[in-house]
């Protein structure tokens, strides 16, 4: 049976009784250096990041006699190419399954020669550029939602017993997507409308999640956090409960030459909110991360995430990046 179905017969019995982002990608995706200014990148968590180039535009757009190319990473260690790092011979640099303890200073040096024509006399030109690389990963969705119903009175069992009913059915409604409704509540109020005097009505809010108990078999079984599985399910759930809202609204208009319960609900009255999350050890920042604003950027070193907040608190005594905690 449909769940508007459903309720609505529940309604008269209750009342018959009531990306990897930068600004300097190029077309092929790859990211030059700036001379004087860091490059920041923010790359998805088990993602690569771009290719990083060690050079800037104008000097890739010349040529360059017996270039050579040194490349230190966040740990102020040279860095040669491995099953994580790939470093061409042309200075060309990629971090493979990024995570989030790799973030930090990229810096290359590149060192070419510059020969006078006339004298063949040579001199070495360095160059640095820097790249500051962050980890980044989605946020976790959910939503906040309210709606209104009205009722017969403020007073008596029916209003609990129909607002326990109606989260069981929005419960069921969702539960294959192993997303459930948290954090129910409703208050009885009297409302003056331009058509009527005083009506009661209760307002409904409540959240919808998607950590339901048994969620992570959602992700079948990936060695990686799988936000993008549990969010894609989180806006399906979204879906159906404003699918399954107007409904009611169908069913009010289209009884409206009948007698309706005195229970029903208030066309236009649903809302919805979405609320982001951060996992431990990332926040957002827009002010210092504003080419990933949406983002959870990666705590960096003086900053740490204890749960699901959406911002990294200050700890001077963290030196790593993605602190969980402030020792």
């Amino acid at each position: 049976m449909r769940a508007w179905v459903l309720l609505f017969a529940v309604l008269w019995y209750l009342l018959g009784v009531g990306l990897q982002r930068s600004s300097l990608f190029d077309k092929k995706g790859f990211v030059y250096g700036k001379l004087g200014h860091p490059v920041k990148i923010y790359v998805k968590l088990h993602q690569n990041s771009p290719v990083l180039i060690c050079m800037d535009y104008d000097r890739a757009s010349k040529e360059t006699v017996d270039p050579t190319y040194l490349w230190v990473g966040p740990n102020e260690k040279t860095l040669t190419g491995n099953n994580r790092i790939s470093i061409t011979n042309t200075g060309m640099l990629m971090v493979k399954d990024f995570l989030e303890t790799l973030s930090g200073l990229y810096t290359c040096t590149l060192s070419y020669k510059n020969i006078k024509a006339e004298t063949q006399e040579e001199s070495v030109v360095k160059k640095r550029y820097d790249f500051m690389i962050f980890a980044y990963r989605e946020p976790d969705y959910s939503y906040q939602m309210a709606v209104r119903f009205t009722t017969k009175s403020c007073l008596g069992r029916y209003n609990d017993l129909f607002f326990r009913v109606l989260k069981k059915i929005l419960d069921n409604l969702i539960s294959d997507l192993s997303c459930h409704v948290i954090e129910p509540s409703f208050k009885c109020h009297f409302v003056k409308t331009p058509e009527h005097d005083f009506i009661h009505e209760l307002f409904i809010a409540f959240q919808v999640n998607p950590f339901a108990p048994g969620w992570k078999g959602a992700c079948n079984n990936m060695s990686v956090d799988c936000e993008d599985i549990t969010n894609r399910n989180i806006l399906k759930a979204r879906d159906r409960i404003e699918e399954f809202f107007r409904s009611q609204a169908y069913i009010f208009y289209h009884h409206s030459n009948k007698t309706l319960p005195a229970m029903h609900f208030v066309d236009h009255s649903f809302q919805v909110v979405r609320m982001d999350s951060c996992r431990p050890g990332f926040g957002k920042n827009a002010s210092l991360h504003s080419n990933c604003a949406s983002c959870c950027v990666v705590c960096s070193p003086g900053t740490f995430s204890p749960d699901v907040d959406v911002t990294c608190q200050i700890c001077v005594s963290v030196h790593t990046y993605g602190a969980r905690a402030c020792p």
